[in-house]
Protein backbone atom coordinates (compact mmCIF):
# COMPACT_ATOMS: atom_id res chain seq x y z
CA UNK A 1 0.00 0.00 0.00
CA UNK A 2 1.37 3.40 -1.02
CA UNK A 3 0.24 6.25 1.23
CA UNK A 4 -0.02 9.50 -0.74
CA UNK A 5 -0.52 12.94 0.76
CA UNK A 6 -1.67 15.63 -1.67
CA UNK A 7 -0.97 19.25 -0.77
CA UNK A 8 -2.05 22.58 -2.19
CA UNK A 9 -2.48 25.98 -0.58
CA UNK A 10 -5.93 25.92 0.98
CA UNK A 11 -7.07 22.29 0.51
CA UNK A 12 -10.18 23.39 -1.35
CA UNK A 13 -9.79 22.41 -5.01
CA UNK A 14 -6.63 20.70 -6.27
CA UNK A 15 -5.55 18.49 -3.37
CA UNK A 16 -9.10 17.31 -2.49
CA UNK A 17 -9.60 16.48 -6.18
CA UNK A 18 -6.37 14.48 -6.22
CA UNK A 19 -7.35 12.69 -3.01
CA UNK A 20 -10.67 11.71 -4.57
CA UNK A 21 -9.24 10.69 -7.95
CA UNK A 22 -6.56 8.38 -6.55
CA UNK A 23 -8.53 6.98 -3.60
CA UNK A 24 -9.98 4.28 -5.85
CA UNK A 25 -6.63 3.21 -7.31
CA UNK A 26 -5.59 -0.25 -6.11
CA UNK A 27 -2.77 -0.23 -3.59
CA UNK A 28 -3.10 3.51 -2.92
CA UNK A 29 -4.28 5.20 0.27
CA UNK A 30 -4.84 8.96 0.05
CA UNK A 31 -5.10 12.06 2.20
CA UNK A 32 -4.97 15.78 1.47
CA UNK A 33 -4.29 19.05 3.25
CA UNK A 34 -3.20 22.63 2.68
CA UNK A 35 0.10 24.31 3.47
CA UNK A 36 -1.37 27.76 4.18
CA UNK A 37 -2.43 28.77 7.67
CA UNK A 38 -5.97 29.49 6.41
CA UNK A 39 -6.36 26.08 4.74
CA UNK A 40 -9.62 24.22 5.26
CA UNK A 41 -7.52 21.33 6.59
CA UNK A 42 -3.98 22.52 7.43
CA UNK A 43 -1.27 19.89 7.02
CA UNK A 44 0.03 18.35 10.24
CA UNK A 45 3.15 16.48 11.25
CA UNK A 46 1.20 13.21 11.63
CA UNK A 47 0.13 13.41 7.97
CA UNK A 48 3.67 14.16 6.81
CA UNK A 49 5.10 11.22 8.76
CA UNK A 50 2.29 8.94 7.53
CA UNK A 51 3.01 9.52 3.84
CA UNK A 52 5.23 7.47 1.55
CA UNK A 53 4.75 10.02 -1.24
CA UNK A 54 3.90 13.71 -0.84
CA UNK A 55 2.60 15.42 -3.96
CA UNK A 56 2.54 19.23 -3.97
CA UNK A 57 0.83 21.28 -6.64
CA UNK A 58 3.36 24.16 -6.81
CA UNK A 59 7.00 24.83 -5.91
CA UNK A 60 5.91 27.35 -3.27
CA UNK A 61 4.01 24.55 -1.50
CA UNK A 62 7.17 22.45 -1.50
CA UNK A 63 9.13 25.31 0.08
CA UNK A 64 6.50 25.76 2.83
CA UNK A 65 6.46 22.02 3.47
CA UNK A 66 10.23 21.83 3.80
CA UNK A 67 10.34 24.89 6.05
CA UNK A 68 7.60 23.79 8.41
CA UNK A 69 8.03 20.01 8.48
CA UNK A 70 11.69 19.25 7.84
CA UNK A 71 11.87 16.86 10.80
CA UNK A 72 9.00 14.72 9.45
CA UNK A 73 10.18 14.44 5.85
CA UNK A 74 12.75 11.72 6.44
CA UNK A 75 11.34 8.88 4.36
CA UNK A 76 8.68 10.42 2.12
CA UNK A 77 9.33 11.01 -1.55
CA UNK A 78 8.46 14.60 -2.54
CA UNK A 79 7.03 15.41 -5.96
CA UNK A 80 5.92 18.75 -7.39
CA UNK A 81 3.47 18.39 -10.27
CA UNK A 82 3.32 22.10 -11.22
CA UNK A 83 -0.45 22.47 -11.47
CA UNK A 84 -1.60 26.09 -11.05
CA UNK A 85 -4.67 27.14 -9.09
CA UNK A 86 -6.77 27.52 -12.26
CA UNK A 87 -9.27 24.68 -11.81
CA UNK A 88 -12.46 23.87 -9.95
CA UNK A 89 -12.97 20.81 -7.77
CA UNK A 90 -13.14 17.67 -9.94
CA UNK A 91 -12.91 19.70 -13.16
CA UNK A 92 -12.21 17.18 -15.95
CA UNK A 93 -9.09 19.05 -17.11
CA UNK A 94 -7.68 18.95 -13.57
CA UNK A 95 -8.46 15.25 -13.24
CA UNK A 96 -6.69 14.54 -16.54
CA UNK A 97 -3.62 16.57 -15.50
CA UNK A 98 -3.43 14.79 -12.16
CA UNK A 99 -3.69 11.36 -13.76
CA UNK A 100 -0.99 12.30 -16.27
CA UNK A 101 1.44 13.82 -13.76
CA UNK A 102 0.85 11.72 -10.62
CA UNK A 103 -0.03 8.37 -12.19
CA UNK A 104 3.56 7.47 -13.14
CA UNK A 105 4.60 7.69 -9.46
CA UNK A 106 1.99 5.13 -8.38
CA UNK A 107 2.01 1.39 -8.86
CA UNK A 108 -1.16 0.37 -10.60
Amino acid sequence: MTRVLFLCGKNRLRSPTAEQVFASWPGVETDSAGVNHDADCPVGMDQVRWADLIVVMEKSHLAKLRKGFRAGLGRARLVCVDIPDDYDYMQPELVALLEQRVGPYLDR
